[in-house]
């Protein structure tokens, strides 16, 4: 991670109406010249660049819209892929690292943000409790399902012995809000999985 964090502290922020977990795919259709310029950046610099939730406000930027407001933990995302089909247009592929708290922002005069990012340490390595098992076995059975129709909806590799890697891919496809996911973010990996198991229960138990 050693260009994570550079001497400069204002990370380039890229915020989204969604949350990026480690190990998490995200895909984007870039298109504004400040993210265009971003992804020629990072791919320039081999260098990472922060995904960051929104509290409020939109992605684009549109004039008399709610002011941005982002939440303070977010995720930095490195570039595995990048296409472009056509001029000014990039589709990108990226894998979610490194977690970090988000500082004082500002936004540069091409609407680019950036901010203060202090790393946060990555989940340590733990198993999934024996509670855990059928929150484990139905990922499992997800991925198989959708792996035979020829989706890949998960980076490689998969960890199912992981209890963190589990949690997180439980928490990028469950439909909850993003004030949850955020939140889920910030826990640690056992209690993750537990909220995720608790979910999972609610869900299936009849009413």
């Amino acid at each position: 991670m050693s260009k994570a964090f550079l001497p400069d502290p204002a990370l380039p922020l890229f915020p989204l109406q969604t949350v990026l977990f480690p190990d998490g795919l995200l895909e984007l259709k870039i298109f504004e010249t400040r993210y265009l310029d971003l992804m020629a950046r990072c791919m320039r610099e081999q260098a990472p660049f922060g995904v960051v939730a929104l509290r409020s406000g939109g992605e684009a930027r549109v004039a008399g819209g709610a002011p941005v407001a982002l939440f303070d933990v977010g995720t930095l995302a490195v570039l595995i892929e990048v296409d472009s089909p056509e001029a000014n247009i990039l589709l990108v592929r990226c894998r979610g690292t490194q977690r970090f708290t988000v500082g004082t922002t500002r936004q540069e005069t091409d609407g680019l943000w950036v901010g203060e990012a202090s790393p946060v340490g990555n989940d340590p390595v733990v198993p999934p409790a024996a509670a855990h098992a059928n929150v484990v076995k139905s990922l499992v059975d997800a991925v198989a399902t959708l792996t035979a129709q020829g989706a890949e909806p998960f980076l490689q590799p998969h960890r199912f012995d992981d209890a963190g890697w589990v949690a997180n891919r439980w928490c990028e496809i469950l439909p909850l809000p993003l004030d949850a996911k955020h939140r889920l973010l910030s826990l640690d990996p056992l209690s993750r999985l537990d909220i995720v198991d608790s979910l999972m229960r609610v869900r299936h138990t009849p009413h």
